[in-house]
């Protein structure tokens, strides 16, 4: 999770947040030495008398400042389309998991398990467990376990929101009468938190989310005991 005075992004915790931060840095590469060379251009104008003022005219510097911005913008583009398909591919996930966003809640219903559904509230701060976030910590975590693709099918009922986990970078709408999907696979066990990032009214910040990854075995035994009458 993000901490106080945190400048940089939030340790990936899944595959397409690890492409994301890649892409990141290429990007900032990218603009980190264009902004040299623009520099050191300006500098050397403002130094340096200009004695072949005609050069500035000519055919072949037109041609190389149309051309070079486009190879620029080519080699930024091209990675961001791979990572865009990746993140709108979803290929036989191993669960599916349908939320649905209410003022100011989510609610949760595992689709591959008969009666397996629930809410998920913000635990008040008088309520706070020693140790846990403030405005983050819910009293039902959503459990997935780990290294298994999983399916989320979203959806709201009243108004927009926005099922977002910056960890594993989902930020999906949810649009009432309409149903998104996205999928992740978390690449190790751990809490990851988000929040609803849609202003969808005063409290909308109240809406936080907490995704439990697990084992498998711990994933199960999750199950049946939520299952259980």
């Amino acid at each position: 999770m993000a901490h106080p005075s945190q400048l940089g992004f939030q340790d990936a915790a899944s595959p397409i947040m690890e492409e994301l931060l890649h892409l990141h840095d290429h990007a900032m590469m990218v603009v980190f030495l264009i902004s040299i060379f623009v520099l050191y251009i300006i500098t050397l104008m403002i130094t340096t008398s200009l004695t072949h003022t005609s050069t500035m005219d000519a055919q072949a510097v037109e041609t190389i400042w149309t051309i070079l911005p486009a190879i620029i913008l080519i080699l930024i583009a091209l990675p961001s389309l791979r990572i865009l398909y990746l993140m709108d591919e979803i290929n036989d996930p191993h669960l599916t998991i349908k939320t649905i966003g209410h003022q100011w809640y989510w609610s949760y219903e595992y689709t591959d398990y008969e009666g397996l559904m629930f809410d998920a509230y913000m635990v008040q701060t008088q309520e706070l467990p020693e140790g846990t976030p403030r405005l983050l910590e819910t009293d039902h975590h959503m459990v997935v376990p780990t290294d298994s693709p999983t399916r989320m099918l979203i959806s709201a009922e009243d108004v927009l929101h926005s099922w977002a986990v910056p960890a594993l970078g989902i930020k999906t709408d949810a649009i009432p009468g309409r149903l998104n999907q996205t999928t992740f696979t978390t690449s190790h066990p751990g809490l990851f938190y988000g929040q609803c990032s849609e202003i969808c009214g005063s409290n909308h910040s109240f809406m936080p989310i907490v995704i439990e990854s697990s084992t498998l075995n711990s994933f199960e035994t999750w199950s049946n005991l939520m299952l259980e009458p």
